[in-house]
């Protein structure tokens, strides 16, 4: 296969254990929730996380949006192993053991910077129907820092290797600096620099870091609310998903050479594609909503399957198939989980 080498994939964000449960809007209502959502834990969830795990049947999975990209890239390529690099915090503890553990059995290359301070973070996902209610607590995953751990010259190394590089936006919370740096190489070497809106709560509170690495931004991923989100604070006069991805694709850019593509989902409604100043809608893989066990980690799954492609320089459009294709396998199974073997030509 050309071009997937070791290594050639490169994804930095915040690795987290996912505590998954079926649960009930009583629930979502006491802690405040909405049906659909990603949210960063505050003070009033301290008491979720454990009254999930005593109230319901609970499964733990391996997560953190990036590393959940990552883990389908992988998954999607096949051969050669590590052919995808992960950076990110987690502390000296069991849930860390586990995070390692998970990102090795499905072969991926995670380097993590290991540290006292803060336990290895969590996220619940509070399942209803099939809706999603997403609440992280960042814990050791907010500690990344760039200094002891990116800067150094055995992992910069891993950097230099790739010729991909994918971010979730909610690392923007965590570390800039580092966001920054890889950005910056990725379009010094004219390399291939992926970032996603993640939730709304980036575009309305995390907006200036989110502009000041825009301009680095060759792909940008996002959602449907997301990408709303991001055309109200942008103040875009349209509500329409075409016209923001036109918008958006159209934001000022550094490396030239390559002109910005912009990929909002949309659950079950088509994806849209903006590039060159065109807007195209690609259907998604028709499904029975029986069928559906779990939406958590589609996103996830949808920007893994397309970077498995985009790693082995195949086009853009081959890229959405592939994920379509991830998404569709894994909305089917509890978690961001997949089969031993891809079935994807």
């Amino acid at each position: 296969m050309p071009g997937a080498g070791e290594n050639a994939l490169f994804g930095m964000g915040n690795p987290l254990l996912d505590i998954i449960a079926v649960v009930d809007t009583i629930f979502l209502e006491k802690y405040g929730l909405k049906e659909n959502d990603q949210i960063l834990a505050e003070e009033k969830h301290k008491e979720l996380f454990d009254e999930m795990v005593k109230k319901y049947k609970v499964e733990y999975h391996a997560g953190g949006s990036t590393l959940n990209s990552i883990k389908v890239a992988q998954w999607m390529i096949q051969m050669p192993h590590k052919a995808a690099t992960f950076f990110g915090c987690i502390g000296k503890d069991h849930f860390g053991g586990i995070l390692k553990e998970k990102a090795e059995e499905v072969h991926v290359d995670a380097y993590y910077y290991e540290q006292s301070e803060e336990p290895t973070g969590t996220c619940a996902a509070c399942i209803t129907g099939d809706n999603r209610s997403l609440v992280a607590n960042l814990a050791a995953a907010n500690c990344y820092k760039k200094d002891k751990h990116l800067d150094l010259e055995e992992n910069w190394k891993l950097v230099q290797k790739a010729k991909v590089f994918y971010i979730a936006g909610f690392f923007l919370t965590v570390s800039e600096e580092s966001i920054l740096k890889v950005a910056k190489h990725a379009c010094e070497n004219n390399k291939l620099f992926c970032l996603n809106l993640s939730a709304p709560f980036i575009s309305q509170y995390f907006m200036q870091p989110l502009m000041r690495i825009m301009p680095y931004v060759d792909i940008l991923f996002g959602n449907e609310t997301e990408a709303a989100a991001f055309a109200k604070e942008q103040g875009f006069e349209t509500k329409g998903i075409e016209e923001i991805a036109k918008k958006t694709q159209e934001l000022s850019k550094e490396n030239k050479k390559r002109q910005r593509v912009v990929v909002f989902t949309q659950g079950k409604e088509g994806t849209v594609m903006a590039k060159g100043g065109k807007v195209e809608v690609f259907p998604v893989v028709k499904m029975n909503p029986s069928e559906i066990v779990d939406t958590n980690g589609a996103g996830d799954a949808f920007v893994g399957g397309f970077l498995s492609e985009l790693v082995q320089d195949k086009s853009l459009d081959q890229c959405i198939y592939a994920g379509h294709y991830a998404a569709n396998v894994i909305i089917r199974r509890a978690g961001c989980t997949f089969p031993e073997k891809p079935d994807f030509h």
